[in-house]
């Protein structure tokens, strides 16, 4: 069965689970951020391992479900846990699920990650705006174009958008949720960075880094479906003098679970504005 052929199978299951249901809205929850999944309501929910084409996710802090059901007045399909690259997974099995909920009917996409802070100014608990990415993962739309999905080379200028952008701003101003923004960047993993890593990783022009994301927005803008995304810094980049320093998984996760309430806020609220 070639790869589109997956696609349609896992697309045309959910539908008919779903009834004709179709999200609006796709959300990719992160590390430790898979709480937000808990307020969408009349939830339907599908493990992962029910689905025709789907994988194992097996990093910390990812459930594995799909749930699909509202949010903020819209119908929203949420990805309680994602694939990533360093699981062994190639490209197309890291993007599937964006795919089949284009074919859902997906018209907007949220995606949010827990990463480390290379800029000097973010702590941890900040939640940043991604304004622009730098990919470090082998490019999903290598190998044959799907030209049911979008064009042979598409366009990167605005991998963000920048009315979302702007509209978490706002709503971020009113319920009093402080924000960053920047550049993210993503690496293959699973290794934590080291400070000289982190350190480069600053100088080319990256805010916070982590293991996912950027893959899964180039298969959205493919598509031509509109972005918005946000890193929750988990950690941030040590200097090389603190000997005691250690990135520990766990304490990433407890970080990114402890701004699940605020992102569930703006998140919510978003939605609702769509």
């Amino acid at each position: 069965m070639t790869q589109l052929e997956t696609i349609h199978l896992a697309a045309d299951y959910l539908c008919k689970q779903l009834h004709g249901q179709c999200p609006e809205v796709g959300i990719v929850l992160g590390s430790g951020l898979g709480r937000l999944a808990d307020h969408i309501q009349d939830a339907k929910v599908f493990p992962y391992k029910d689905i025709p084409g789907f994988s194992a996710s097996t990093a910390i802090g990812h459930k594995g479900n799909l749930i699909v059901g509202k949010l903020g007045g819209k119908t929203v399909a949420a990805l309680q846990g994602r694939f990533h690259y360093y699981e062994g997974y190639g490209m197309d099995k890291v993007v599937f699920p964006i795919r089949v909920l284009k074919l859902l009917g997906m018209r907007w996409l949220f995606v949010s990650n827990a990463a480390g802070g290379t800029h000097p100014d973010f702590k941890v608990g900040d939640i940043m705006i991604i304004r622009d990415h730098i990919n470090l993962l082998p490019n999903p739309l290598i190998g044959p174009n799907l030209e049911e999905f979008g064009p042979r080379f598409p366009d990167m200028t605005r991998p963000y958008d920048p009315e979302l952008i702007r509209r978490a701003e706002a709503i971020a101003e009113q319920e009093g949720i402080p924000l960053q923004k920047g550049v993210y960047l993503s690496c293959t993993g699973p290794c934590y960075e080291t400070p000289a890593e982190y350190g480069y990783f600053r100088h080319i022009g990256a805010d916070a880094v982590g293991m996912s994301t950027t893959s899964e927005v180039i298969v959205a803008r493919h598509s031509d479906i509109p972005v918005f995304g946000v890193s929750v810094i988990t950690d941030v980049a040590p200097t090389g003098d603190e000997e005691d320093y250690v990135t520990d998984g766990e304490a990433i996760v407890q970080a990114a679970d402890a701004c699940a309430e605020k992102m569930t806020r703006l998140f919510t609220r978003m939605i609702a504005g769509l």
